[in-house]
Parts: structure tokens; sequence; C-alpha cells
């Protein structure tokens, strides 16, 4: 069992937040700020994601895949190529991603509170998302 360190992991580290539903954007913001990080967004289209991606100034993303009648995919490509590391939330689990990114961390909806920003830090851990 890998013991993780939420708070040193995500102290200061500036993460972009992409989600449609208000409510789970808040409760996303929320448990990230108590796990020390600064919030980017959130967003809720993929043009104020690619807005506030700006030019990679991020440590991480929190991306929900289905935003309205939008996906996800084009900001995880933007993420991709300045190397940000990101991790899905959705409620559709590995199933409801494209297969380019099929081997990307996913955090299935609804998910635990508790455990929230532990499996958004070892999402993180993993290192920069590369071009595949």
């Amino acid at each position: 069992m890998i013991i993780v360190n939420t708070s040193s992991v995500l102290a200061s580290r500036r993460i972009l937040v992409v989600e449609d539903e208000p409510l789970v954007a808040m409760l996303e913001e929320d448990l990230l700020l108590e796990a020390g990080a600064e919030i980017v967004g959130p967003a809720t289209s993929v043009a104020q994601a690619l807005t506030l991606i700006g030019d990679g100034d991020l440590d991480g993303a929190v991306l929900d895949v289905n935003l309205g009648e939008e996906t996800a995919f084009p900001v995880a490509e933007r993420l991709t190529e300045l190397g940000v590391p990101f991790v899905f939330v959705t409620g559709y689990g590995r199933q409801g991603l494209i297969e380019r990114h099929a081997h990307r961390p996913v955090i299935r909806k609804p998910f635990k509170p508790q455990e929230f920003a532990k499996d958004v830090a070892m999402a993180l851990m993993r290192g920069p998302a590369r071009a595949d």
C-alpha cells in the first residue's frame, strides 16, 4: 500500500478544475483547497479551460469528461502538449474515455470526498502527461 501525504503533494500547486456542475465544482475546489492546492477556475467549458490554461502555468488539472454538449478531450490534448499532468473525473469510468487517453488516471463519480485529494495527488505524482 502506498501512503500519500496529500498536503505535501498538493501544497501550493496550481490545479485547474474543469467541471460543468456547480455543486461538484465547489466540492472539488473545497477538497483541493483543504489539501493546500491553489485553484485555477473552475472552467465550465472547453473554451474557458483553454483560456485558463494559457501558456501552461499549471501544476495539474482535474477534468470532467462531459461538459454539457462537449467533452474535455481538447483540454486534455492541450495539457498533454504542455506536459501538465491531469486526471479525468467521470461517471462513466474508463469506458467514457477515447482510446488516446484510455491510460490516463480516472476518478469515478460519485467519488468519496475523503479520498478525492489523495486520488488527485496520486495522479499528479505519475508525472506529466505525454503525447503518445
